[in-house]
């Protein structure tokens, strides 16, 4: 059986996906038991080629599932954390742009009270 690859399995559907990741389950106990037995080198070797392929099929299942909840969770106020945008620490606890731009009501009222000055300048 050939290596499977991440680009073919984006295009199956849930079910195939879920019914291709049991047969892999399968067949790496079915190996696993054949280990133990009789200990073929052909076949330890494809333990890593078929537990790597669970890894494949489980990534692209869960980025599909992913993928279904941002399309969900697009135009809600609220995301689940793990859906919103990583960026870094320090970008997340900044204030937002209409958080940066409110004034207090002091300021508000000094702001009104004492307007920046205008300077003629004479031109030489």
């Amino acid at each position: 059986m050939p290596k499977i690859k991440a680009h073919e399995l984006r295009s199956k559907p849930k079910g195939e996906l879920l019914k291709q990741l049991d047969d892999l389950k399968k067949e790496l106990a079915s190996l696993r038991v054949e280990k133990v037995t009789t200990g073929a080198a052909s076949k330890l070797a494809r333990i890593k080629v078929v537990r790597k392929a669970i890894a494949r099929v489980l990534t692209v299942y869960n980025q599909q599932q992913k993928d279904t909840l941002r399309e969900v969770f697009g135009t809600k106020k609220f995301v689940p954390r793990d859906l919103r945008h990583k960026r870094t620490r320090a970008i997340r606890r900044r204030l937002s742009q209409s958080e940066r731009s409110k004034k207090t009501v002091k300021a508000t009222k000094k702001a009104a009270n004492f307007p920046m000055r205008r300077y003629a300048v004479k031109a030489e």
